[in-house]
């Protein structure tokens, strides 16, 4: 394989990661900045980077910062430069539990503490409503218990996951639609 189509391989390589990592809810260019470090056999400056995957000096600098930041790549030193060079983080599981930490968990949390706000409000609402109205509220807070029982699932399986644990999916079955 020589240089040109090497470079066409990690090229597309990279753009089909930046899909991924756009689909995770990340910048397209930070998927595709990682993937040609990690297919790179040595560490690149952020003008290599640039020029590589034809991005402004400023692009390539934010998209490093937030790499960075995300711990998907650090900073390297190559001697005898005097310029920043960068290598990827090549744990792949590390890169995917930090985010799952930082991000996917702490929005559980949220989710599960707007869930029991809104049911203690609806049994608070419920000692003073009408018949009527309670009939509305029970509707409301059996929903919102079954929504409150999924986010600790989903809390406990990435809990799980992320402890190295088996991941017992086996609480999802009731939430299965049954068969009709």
């Amino acid at each position: 394989m020589n240089q040109v189509e090497l470079d066409d391989a990690v090229l597309r390589s990279a753009d089909a990661v930046g899909g991924l990592m756009e689909f995770w809810g990340f910048k397209r260019n930070m998927g595709r900045m990682w993937c040609v470090l990690y297919l790179c056999d040595r560490p690149l400056s952020a003008g290599d980077l640039g020029q590589m995957l034809q991005l402004s000096a400023g692009a390539v600098s934010m998209t490093l910062a937030e790499l960075v930041k995300w711990g998907a790549i650090k900073k390297s030193w190559v001697p005898g430069e005097r310029r920043d060079y960068y290598e990827p983080e090549t744990s792949i599981w590390k890169m995917i539990s930090r985010v799952f930490r930082e991000r996917e968990l702490q929005q559980i949390h949220a989710a599960i503490e707007a869930f029991e706000q809104v049911a203690s409000g609806l049994v608070k609402r419920r000692r003073t409503a009408g018949l009527e109205e309670v009939q509305r509220l029970d509707f409301a807070q059996e929903r919102v218990s079954g929504l409150l029982d999924l986010a600790r699932i989903g809390e406990r399986l990435l809990g799980s996951m992320l402890a190295g644990q088996p991941v017992d999916a086996g609480p999802l079955v009731r939430f299965q639609k049954p068969d009709d």
